[in-house]
């Protein structure tokens, strides 16, 4: 996962509510495993209409959405996240979030900010000819106009996107202290022989009488 300190740049004047999973990647692109590519199917319905914002070339690779309140509700694909990072998106803001939809973000590098209303509006406001600026270091979203809105993020998350750090990472970073409990239980327990492949373990006292 790609560290994420600062998300500047455009954002889609969108402020949908209640977005559901189905809008952002419609069910028929669930067949695939792949994150790359699922950018060309995201806001599908919303893109077939005449004029719509994620078609209009003001708007063209903006890696910032504003949304409405409870944006990513429905089922917990995560398909949904990957196809708004596919298309460019590194953060969302709006009043509030689906929970999975919000955990599935964090877990693929899209920052969440929850905002209260009257900012959010102040920030589609902006951004029809402007850009945002998402600082996780000051934890704030600020505008050229000088508009400044703190957001709160869990620590252990505002950490994770900062330093790049996704479960896998998270599991490298502690390579050391698990190596050092697996040696630490060799010493203590000699008699347990591990094996590789489809070998079994010795247990204490198997084959005892």
């Amino acid at each position: 996962m790609e560290p994420v300190t600062r998300v500047a740049g455009g954002a889609y004047p969108w402020g949908q509510k209640n977005v559901d999973t189905d809008v952002i990647i419609p069910a028929h692109w669930l067949k695939t495993i792949k994150r790359s590519g699922l950018g060309r199917g995201a806001f599908e319905t919303v893109r077939e209409q005449p004029g719509n914002i994620f078609d209009d070339p003001r708007y063209a690779g903006s890696p910032i959405l504003i949304a409405g309140d409870n944006f990513g509700c429905g089922s917990s694909r995560e398909h949904a996240a990957w196809a708004l990072a596919d298309m460019g998106v590194r953060a969302v803001i709006a009043p509030s979030f689906s929970d999975i939809f919000s955990g599935n973000a964090f877990k693929n590098g899209i920052v969440t900010v929850v905002l209260p209303q009257d900012a959010v509006d102040r920030l589609l406001a902006v951004a029809e000819d402007q850009p945002i600026t998402v600082d996780l270091e000051t934890m704030t979203v600020t505008t050229p106009f000088q508009d400044r809105f703190a957001f709160d993020l869990d620590p252990f998350r505002r950490r994770c996107l900062m330093e790049g750090l996704d479960e896998v990472g998270l599991t490298l970073a502690k390579d050391t202290v698990i190596s050092n409990f697996e040696e630490a239980m060799q010493r203590q327990r000699p008699w347990i022989e591990q094996r590789s492949g489809n070998a079994g373990i010795a247990v204490e006292g198997a084959g005892r009488t």
